[in-house]
């Protein structure tokens, strides 16, 4: 390709709305425009490196024996219907109809969709069975921000596994894991294998790819003592034990005028830690109180995750009003029964504690959580802060942004229940199979990469996604022999099979080197008159910026070797 060819439109700044790092660097280098909110356009540059991280996934999901499928973006309401996720999928959802007035949506991910294919398979002499496509999603996000890495339209790698049995099932994900491990090393991204919440997807386990960067929306607990990894939704630490004086026998009512947060409550002399917060949520439609101690923070999805909630959020002011008789801040669970109650576990057993009398401007002291609360569940609704100790080696965790780079879950039985699903095992008799998902973004990745591979003067990118592995660069371009040597490498080059860019603009040395840098082609040729003079060119790699000078006529063969020790 040679430059003056090639449509890369460069921009000296980076649009004032741009925060991270790979959105403004990815408009400033020409690889992407935006059309309009979440929505965007992938130039040549762009297109390039998106077709390689694509081929690199490819190999390593045909590699474990994935069988590559295409599935319709356009999905009738009836199949999100029978699995309850019409519904608690929400305003994610772009939804339309027909014109005979059919409901439908676009394809938000694919679950549904590949258990009514996996329908057709039934024997047990037909599993282990692992599909996948690259596909379009879309996915309404209330704020697409960061360029890339949270949009509304993108191309998902999402893969799915049916065994006939759980431990298939291991099998499967194990296969899965050690692919994400290959594709994430070859991209050249650290990405982190965490424990996760499975969400809206269900299903007993997941795991995430989490990669470390400043421009990270999610929060990754870490273990730099023995490696434990969690994302924050799942995260647990160690608990130092408290021991409480024993209280009066039953609940003692007292006046707290004007004291409406925890803080208040512990200036006036009742420690964080002695208080119960109570939280009241609408969970399916039901009044739910949610239980945790004064100086700990509530994580929704771990009460979401507890419950089995479709449709979770906050209950409004009037609802609490309604349902306990009190305003936020005199709230508590003393004597209240008709809704569920979630306590969190580290408020097993506490006695002398304090908590909101549901009268405005009262508490309760001196209560039992065991013998005063009906308290229908214990469970970890606790979210871990930086600085708790790990639970497997008393080190104190750090809490770090991060990119999620790709997710696998166990999805069980839930889909094929759902969608009939089911095989004649060896002596006849019908089993549900096993199923379970898998999904990597791929834009995603190439944002995230550029997060991770960038300095002052642009983008850094691995060889194996470069949009370009080599870039010639003819200082002089109205000299014959600037020109004739330029070509002849570039020529020669391409016949070794190097990817590689001839920049023949009629423009300033500065000005190329500039835009060669910014783009973040992994090599530089440097062809000009001072070199041919000596018979030398100048090898530049981009990461290190260190120059070599190389004999004019080893040029291409000391380059392709250098790529070939590389790959």
């Amino acid at each position: 390709m040679r430059w003056t060819s090639l449509f890369s439109p460069t921009l000296r700044d980076a649009p004032g709305d741009a925060e991270a790092e790979s959105h403004k660097l990815l408009i400033r280098a020409g690889y992407i425009r935006q059309l309009h909110s979440g929505h965007y356009i992938l130039l040549p540059l762009a297109h390039r490196v998106r077709k390689k991280i694509i081929a690199i996934i490819e190999e390593e999901m045909d590699s474990i024996g994935g069988q590559q499928v295409q599935m319709p973006t356009l999905q009738p309401a009836s199949t999100w219907q029978k699995s309850g996720r019409w519904e608690s999928m929400g305003e994610i959802m772009f939804r339309l109809e027909d014109r005979h007035g059919a409901e439908a949506a676009l394809g938000v991910t694919a679950e549904e969709i590949f258990a009514i294919v996996g329908s057709e398979i039934t024997s047990y002499k037909q599993l282990p069975q692992m599909w996948y496509q690259i596909h379009t999603k879309y996915r309404d996000e209330a704020r697409p921000k960061s360029g890339l890495l949270r949009v509304r339209e993108f191309t998902m790698k999402d893969a799915y596994s049916f065994d006939l049995n759980e431990q298939g099932l291991d099998a499967s994900f194990n296969l899965q894991h050690e692919a994400y491990s290959r594709i994430f090393k070859r991209i050249d991204l650290k990405a982190i294998p965490v424990e996760a919440s499975s969400g809206n997807m269900g299903g007993s386990d997941s795991v995430e790819f989490m990669v470390r960067a400043d421009s990270g929306e999610d929060k990754t607990v870490i273990c730099p003592g023995c490696g434990y990894g969690a994302n924050i939704e799942k995260a647990v630490s160690y608990l130092e034990p408290v021991v409480d004086e024993d209280g009066p026998g039953e609940p003692e009512k007292f006046a707290t005028p004007g004291i409406r947060t925890i803080a208040e409550l512990a200036d006036s002399g009742h420690l964080a830690n002695n208080q119960i917060k109570t939280m009241v949520y609408v969970i399916d439609g039901q009044i739910t109180l949610a239980l945790v101690r004064g100086d700990h923070q509530l994580n929704e999805q771990k009460l979401a995750d507890a419950t089995g909630a479709v449709l979770i959020r906050q209950a409004r002011s009037e609802e609490t009003l309604d349902f306990l008789g009190a305003e936020p801040g005199s709230l508590g669970a003393v004597g209240v029964s008709g809704c569920p109650i979630y306590a969190d576990s580290a408020l097993q057993g506490r006695t002398n504690m304090v908590t909101g009398a549901n009268e405005n401007d009262y508490h309760f002291s001196g209560v039992s959580v065991e013998r005063d609360l009906n308290v229908d569940e214990w469970v970890d609704l606790r979210e871990v802060q930086s600085g708790d100790l790990c639970l497997t080696c008393m080190e104190p965790l750090d809490i770090v942004p991060t990119i999620e780079s790709g997710h696998i879950f166990k999805l069980g039985t839930k889909y094929a229940e759902t969608f009939g699903v089911s095989v004649l095992d060896e002596n006849g008799k019908s089993r549900t199979v096993v199923m379970g998902s898998y999904g990597i973004g791929v834009e995603r990745a190439m944002a995230t990469i550029v997060e991770t591979h960038f300095d002052d003067k642009g983008i850094i990118w691995p060889l194996a996604v470069a949009p370009f592995e080599v870039v010639v660069t003819i200082v002089q371009p109205k000299d014959e022999e600037n020109v004739r040597i330029g070509e002849h490498i570039y020529e020669s080059l391409l016949n070794l099979g190097v990817e590689v860019l001839l920049d023949d603009r009629d423009a300033r040395p500065g000005v190329k080197f500039a835009d060669a840098e910014l783009i973040g082609i992994p090599y530089r040729v440097t062809v000009g008159p001072k070199g041919i003079a000596d018979g030398v060119i100048e090898f530049v790699p981009r990461a290190s910026g260190e120059a070599t000078l190389v004999p004019i006529e080893e040029t291409s063969s000391y380059i392709a070797e250098i790529i070939k020790s590389a790959e």
